[in-house]
Formats: C-alpha cells, sequence, structure tokens
C-alpha cells in the first residue's frame, strides 16, 4: 500500500500523525486537512482495536500484608494486556490532565493522583468499552471513525475536514 508522503520527512510525518491520533483519542474529533486524515484514520482504527480485544483482560490478586496477615485483593493487568498497553503507549503521546477552572492544587492530586497516562486510561476505560457495546450490538467490528468534509481552507484551498469517532 502506497502512503501519502504529506510533503515531510519521515521523522516529523510521523510525530505529525502520532499528534493527530493522541488528540483524536483525547477530545473524540479533531479538524484537519483531508489527506492527514485520511492517514492518521487507519492508524487510530487499529489502536482502538488493539483496546477492544484486550480491556477486560484482567487478574485479580490477592496479597496478604502485616502481622495480621490482612488480605487485600488488586486487580492488575493481564500479560496481553499490559503488552498492548505498552505497544500503544509507545505510539500515543503523553497529554496531562487539564486543570479545572477554580480547582485547587490539592484537588487536582486528587482527582488525577493515580492517572499517570490519562490518554491511555480514557482508551481503555471509556472508548473500547463503549466500541466493544457497539461492535456486539450491531455484529459488526471496525468503522470507529468518521470524516466529515468543511470545505475548502481559506488561503491554499486544502479540503478541510473533521475527523471524529463514531
Amino acid at each position: 500500500m502506497a502512503i501519502n508522503k504529506l510533503n515531510r520527512p519521515s521523522a516529523e510525518r510521523k510525530a505529525l500523525l502520532r499528534g493527530l491520533v493522541t488528540s483524536l483519542i483525547w477530545n473524540g474529533k479533531v479538524e484537519t486537512t483531508l489527506a492527514r486524515a485520511k492517514q492518521a484514520r487507519p492508524i487510530a482504527e487499529k489502536i482502538i482495536t488493539r483496546a477492544i480485544r484486550e480491556y477486560e483482560n484482567t487478574i485479580t490478586v490477592t496479597k496478604e500484608a502485616g502481622e495480621d496477615k490482612d488480605k487485600t485483593e488488586f486487580t492488575n493487568d493481564a500479560p496481553g494486556r499490559l503488552a498492548a498497553r505498552r505497544l500503544i503507549m509507545e505510539y500515543l503521546y503523553d497529554f496531562p490532565e487539564t486543570k479545572k477552572d477554580k480547582e485547587s492544587k490539592y484537588e487536582y492530586r486528587e482527582r488525577t493522583g493515580d492517572n499517570k497516562h490519562p490518554v491511555i486510561e480514557k482508551l481503555f476505560r471509556e472508548i473500547a468499552p463503549k466500541y466493544d457495546k457497539r461492535a456486539k450490538e450491531l455484529g459488526q467490528g471496525g468503522g470507529y471513525t468518521r470524516i466529515l468534509k468543511k470545505g475548502p481552507r481559506r488561503g491554499d484551498a486544502a479540503e478541510i475536514v473533521i475527523l471524529e469517532l463514531v
């Protein structure tokens, strides 16, 4: 399959596509040119598919701690899910969680304390279950993104589109 080089060196092109896909997953939609959207779409679909296959794959572990031998249960990622998370983390950028209006530093830390990779967490906790449920209802997989054309951009007449999650 031939790829559109987007008139950029390979490192710059890969960084551009990584940023587009990360923004798409984080925000739900991205406004870009048609050529960029066509390049980012299959990458986003593959990442979402990998998350859907592994999002439920967890192991419950019981650990004994202290002199009283208190038993505590933890939910860990299974090896397949951990590998999928690492592959996705390798591609996507890490966007920090934004601080809300009138939120103190303490409240922000409490809200985001255990969440070191918010984009990955959103993908596995919100997006993957949503599309897995959709796939089971419709009996089909894939088709997680849509391209809506807005028209030509003023200045260079490049076709502007909105790439969004369905």
